[in-house]
């Protein structure tokens, strides 16, 4: 999960996909924490993206550095604690402006039975459960 996190960390942004009935819908993210073990993203609760992750909770996310892609097929799980969601803002403050731990808004999701997928054109593709 290391490996995961770094690389995602690296590229600094990744697309999220997640559903809308039947429609996938894709978006650029920047924040990815690593808590208690466990791999975490961060949303506003009165976003669309929030809305699609809790009818849905199955979402991709794709990374590129330029030479090598990361896909990371997970079922995002919502941790409404307080302690989850300050380690998120810690790691990112300039979000601290828009959201706070303690608000009705900030809301953080934690991947469960992710399978992350390195690949690239040169080498053979290594894949990693968490």
């Amino acid at each position: 999960m290391q490996k995961v996190y770094d690389f995602l960390k690296k590229c600094n942004t990744y697309y999220l996909a997640t559903t809308d009935g039947d429609q996938p819908r894709v978006r650029p993210f920047g924040t990815i924490d690593l808590f208690e073990d466990k791999l975490y993203i961060q949303t506003g609760k009165v976003k669309d993206v929030s809305k699609q992750i809790i009818k849905n909770p199955k979402i991709e996310l794709c990374a590129f550095n330029g030479q090598k892609w990361l896909r990371v097929q997970a079922v995002a799980v919502e941790d409404d604690r307080v302690e989850a969601r300050q380690h998120m803002l810690d790691s990112y403050p300039e979000l601290q402006n828009m959201y706070s731990a303690t608000d009705d808004n900030t809301q953080v999701f934690y991947l469960k039975d992710a399978t992350a997928t390195f690949s690239s054109f040169t080498e053979a593709p290594e894949s990693i459960t968490f």
